[in-house]
Parts: structure tokens; C-alpha cells; sequence
């Protein structure tokens, strides 16, 4: 993956109307982000256009509106997926079900 900052959007795997966005900065194996209520600290590794990392998700904001991407407001995510020059999609994993991510480069890190 190419060092940058990403747009990011969330969305059950199984579909559904559940959705969220949120930004991503990917900067040499590591992951850092957010969106209006939490943020995401990770790791991340990759070759060949293809990659696999982790992170966890924290609240950063309390609000009525406070939608959780992953179903909680604390949670570890897993995901692999596949990657080109300023995209990538992922499945991701945690213990409140799977997920489809689809990341899109909107600016150098």
C-alpha cells in the first residue's frame, strides 16, 4: 500500500443499509484514523497487491448520533484484501460480524 491519506467506507458484508465513512492515514505499516465519533489505530503489511493488517476502534466523541461502524464502540478488527495504486478493498473481521471496506487515496502522507 502506498503511504497516503484514504477515504474510507464501512459497510456490512452481508449488505444492508448500515454504512459509514471515515479518513485513514497509512504511513509505513501503520494505520491512524477516524471519523466524527472514533478513531483507529492499527498495523498493516502487504505485497503484490495483496494485504492483511489489524486495528482497534475507541469513541473519541459521545453524541446521541454515534453510530458505530463495527457494531461497538470498542473492537478489534482483523481484514485481508487486495490493493492498486490509490485504492484497496478488504473484508474485515470482528466479534460483531464482517464487513467490506473500500479505501480511496485522496492525498499524499
Amino acid at each position: 500500500m502506498d503511504n497516503g491519506l484514504y477515504f474510507v467506507r464501512v459497510e456490512p458484508a452481508g449488505g444492508g443499509r448500515a454504512e459509514n465513512g471515515g479518513v485513514l492515514v497509512l504511513r509505513d505499516g501503520r494505520i491512524l484514523g477516524g471519523d466524527a465519533f472514533f478513531y483507529y489505530v492499527g498495523t498493516y503489511s502487504g505485497a503484490d497487491g495483496r494485504w492483511t493488517g489489524e486495528f482497534s476502534t475507541r469513541q473519541h466523541t459521545r453524541s446521541e448520533l454515534a453510530k458505530p461502524a463495527f457494531g461497538a464502540k470498542e473492537v478489534a478488527v482483523a481484514f485481508s484484501g487486495t490493493y492498486t495504486q490509490g485504492t484497496a478493498e478488504v473484508e474485515a473481521t470482528c466479534d460483531h460480524g464482517g464487513y467490506r471496506l473500500a479505501l480511496r487515496r485522496i492525498a499524499d502522507a
